[in-house]
Order: C-alpha cells, then structure tokens, then sequence
C-alpha cells in the first residue's frame, strides 16, 4: 500500500501522517504548504524515509492526476479543504477547493491504471440546525439540510463519491466529523477548544466564540478512523458520521478548570451555537469498522495539555491570537 494525504498541513493530516508512518507505511504528503509544521509538533522524525513531502495545488486536475499515477499510489486519504467561514466569505473559492479539488481526486483515482482507495473527510456540517430535526440523534439515512456553504460543498462530495462508484467502481468512504480537537488545532470557529487548552496551559485569557452544545472528538481518535477505513477493504461508496462527547461549553470550561486549577477564571464562552445538530449516531461505522478508539474527553483534555505543557518548556508554543 502507499498512500496519498491531502491536506497534510493540517491537524487530522498531522496526526494522519503520524499514525501511517507508525504503522511502518510509505506516504506521499500533499499540501500548498511544504514544511510539515504541525506533524513537528507531535512526531519525532522516527520513519522519515517513508515520507515523500510534495507541494501543490489541489484544483490543479493535471498535477493531481499525475502525483497519484506516477506515486503509484494505492490508498489516498482526502483532508484537503477549507473551513467554514471561509466558503461563507467566499465561496467560489471555497467550491473551487472544497468541490472541484475533490473531483479531482477522484478522478485522478479513476485514470490511475490500478484500484485506488479514497477516504475523504465529509463533515457534520451536511446536517442543519439542531431545531430541524428535535432532540435526537441523526443517523445516516437522515435528510440532509445543511445551513451553510461549506455544508453543501461537502453533501456535494458525498454524491459525486456515490456517482464514481456506480460510474466506475471506485470505492470511498467519507467520515462526517463534528468538532475535531487536539494538538495542532488552531484555526477555523470550532478549533476554539483547543485554543482555549493551549491558552490555559499558557496562562492566557481566552473566550470561546461559540456557546451551547459540541461533539468533540479527540484527533486521534479520528486519524484512526480514516485509516482504518481507508485499509477496510469496504466495497461501494459509504458515508458515516464520527462521534464523540457531546459537551456544553460551560462544562467544558469546568472540565478544563479541573485539570488545571491556575487557569480558573481565564477561560470562557460566549457566542451563537453553532448551526448544526450535535446529536449523532455513529452505530453504523462502528458495525462496519469494530474496535475503533474513543478517548474520553476527560482523557483526551489530559492528553491535549500534557502536550502543550512539553512544547511549553521547550519554548515550542506560541500565544494564541486571532
């Protein structure tokens, strides 16, 4: 197997990258940007040989067709995007990446000359506000209503991928993240929990931007996800929501608070809820992909902050700022 990461700058990437390189895996890592900052964040170097670092442009149809052909890549695990506030402020540019981008691995997959795997990251963000559909969890034969840009970029995605399996054979599976946190997180509305933990650990006042109601899921959790799917051998085009702790803000900050009772009084939120239900029912991946990890949030909390505190010491972590 060889895998392609797109988005490999980013913090699913990050740990995505680590994880296959654990696994003793050869990796082509795709991004606009070349060095690999967050992956310095939380890895040691250790497999380096492994990795090919390319740098390019994910709408350019040419060059993608030609990195998965030549690569001779078999697995390719799509993360490339950008977030929300972004397609809202743009979105034409946002559909340029977030629609045409994926296109185009896909059809880079579909004129390899050999079976090539895509798992690609689809989003909660499909589903609508939590008033649409009442209190209860949202399985995957749910209507899908999303309320943004971004949202329909990616229930965009999730047809196209159905369409290249009935077309031609191209087997995928997209995983339906909510709020993914961890080291290495730090841009986009939901990535405020973590920045709240590094601003604690930094002895910083924070506000999170959002109140109400989030899943979070720790980023590791959700690497694995991808590249346990990715390795499946599901046959067809899939798509399942991830889950993790659903939390409200305020006990969030409580919960933070408890393992760090310097930061008392730093950390707090304020803000809309974020337009997407939160409730959702995960069954369905773990049925077809059993033993995927869950770190409780309280553990993944602990995890997030013993990180920080290294990079901390070692003068590796800088103060949070919008």
């Amino acid at each position: 197997m060889r895998f392609l990461v797109t988005g490999a700058q980013g913090c699913i990437g990050a740990w995505t990258l680590k994880l296959l390189l654990e696994t003793g895996h050869e990796v082509v890592a795709f991004d606009q940007a070349a060095e690999l900052t967050r992956l310095r964040l939380i890895w040691e170097g250790k497999g380096e040989q492994r990795l090919r670092v390319v740098q390019g442009d994910l709408c350019d149809t040419a060059r993608v067709k030609k990195l998965v052909a030549e690569e001779q890549i078999t697995h390719v695990i799509h993360l490339a995007a950008v977030l929300m506030p972004f397609c809202q402020a743009q979105p034409v540019a946002g559909g340029m990446i977030n629609v045409i981008g994926t296109l185009n691995v896909f059809e880079a997959a579909r004129d390899a000359g050999r079976p090539v795997r895509i798992v690609y990251a689809s989003s909660s963000a499909v589903w609508g506000p939590e008033e649409a559909y009442g209190a209860r969890s949202l399985s995957e034969r749910d209507p899908l209503l999303p309320g943004t840009h971004y949202g329909v970029f990616k229930q965009a995605n999730e047809g196209n991928a159905r369409v290249f399996y009935s077309s031609n054979g191209i087997s995928s599976v997209g995983l339906r993240p909510w709020t993914v946190y961890g080291a290495g997180r730090d841009s986009g509305l939901t990535a405020d929990p973590t920045l709240a933990i590094r601003a604690a650990v930094l002895g910083q006042r924070f506000q999170i931007r959002v109140s109400g109601h989030m899943d979070l899921q720790y980023v590791e959790d959700v690497a694995a996800a991808f590249v346990r799917s990715a390795t499946s051998g599901l046959e067809g085009a899939h798509v399942f929501n991830l889950a993790g702790t659903v939390v409200e803000m305020g006990e969030f900050v409580a919960l933070l608070e408890k393992h760090l009772p310097r930061a008392a009084g730093l950390i707090s939120a304020e803000g809309p809820q974020v337009p997407v239900s939160y409730r959702m029912d995960a069954s369905a991946l773990h049925a077809a992909i059993p033993g995927l990890p869950s770190t409780p949030l309280d553990d993944g909390i602990g995890g997030t902050i013993a990180i920080f505190e290294r990079l901390h010491s070692l003068g590796r972590l800088s103060a949070v700022s919008r």
